[in-house]
């Protein structure tokens, strides 16, 4: 099966992959220790979907856990090499990494738990392309495995207010080991209410030392899921909810919570 998602331009972009390390460095999303911790408490291989950088695969590698990252973006899996071998030998010896689509994959192998951080899930816009992804987990599972994804809780003004549309900055300006200085602003390029996706821009502001400036735009389609929904999702691929929590410290879900963390058991 081959159903070609864009996968928000990371295969396709160079930069998006340079410049993800020092922006997501700074950020310090507090979503690592907690899988991390789900990693730790599988007991058995872990398949990471959408591994990136290492971001995660890494700091799980060094907790002593064997991981295998997949990506479809070779400029993603080139920067998470470059970042392994500054890793211990035995941390390097954990860690294989795949160049596959998420929706159609087969590593020869099972695993006691699948992964997919930090939204890659929803760079995938149909009905379709969730399923397979949900297919391959389940397969790559061994009995009792179990699923971990995070996708955000859709906050409904962004969906609807034409003040989105505006560029508006969402971090701080960082400084690049380079010399250089990157500054990020974001907006909405567009709605899409009937099939619930947005497209977005993610617009890097990058000075040089010279005092040259470069514009440089990550455009990708982003798919927004409620919670029953994903619920029934999961339900399709095969798997069934065993916790659920709106944020990466295990708090319940509330109409407030910023993240939808699913545990989902194969079935």
């Amino acid at each position: 099966m081959n159903m070609s998602p864009d996968y928000g331009g990371y295969a396709d972009l160079p930069f998006v992959a340079e410049f993800y390390d020092p922006v997501y460095e700074s950020l310090a999303r507090r979503d690592v220790q907690f899988y991390v911790d789900c990693a730790k408490k599988a007991g058995g291989r872990v398949l990471e979907l959408g591994c990136g950088t290492g971001r995660v695969l890494i700091p799980t590698a060094r907790a002593g856990c064997h991981v295998t990252g997949l990506d479809i973006s070779p400029f993603m899996l080139d920067k998470c090499r470059e970042n392994l071998a500054r890793q211990s030998e035995d941390v390097r010896a954990r860690v294989k990494l795949v160049r596959a689509d998420m929706t159609a994959f087969d590593t020869g192998e099972r695993y006691a738990l699948v992964t997919i951080p930090f939204r890659p899930f929803q760079h995938l816009i149909t009905v379709a392309e969730q399923k397979a992804c949900f297919a391959c987990a389940n397969r790559h599972l061994e009995r009792g495995g179990r699923l971990i994804l995070d996708v955000y809780h859709p906050y409904l003004p962004a969906l609807i207010d034409t003040k989105y549309l505006m560029e508006m900055q969402v971090d701080p300006e960082i400084a690049l080991a380079d010399g250089r200085t990157l500054r990020r602003t974001t907006r909405i390029a567009a709605f899409h209410r009937g099939e619930q996706y947005n497209d977005v821009e993610i617009i890097h502001y990058v000075k040089y030392p010279d005092g040259r400036q470069e514009r440089l735009v990550h455009a990708f389609k982003m798919r927004y899921f409620y919670r029953y929904e994903m619920e029934h999702l999961l339900a399709l691929g095969g798997f069934k909810v065993a916790e659920f929590f709106g944020n990466f410290d295990r708090s319940p879900f509330s109409g407030e919570s910023p993240e939808m963390i699913f545990v989902a058991e194969k079935v």
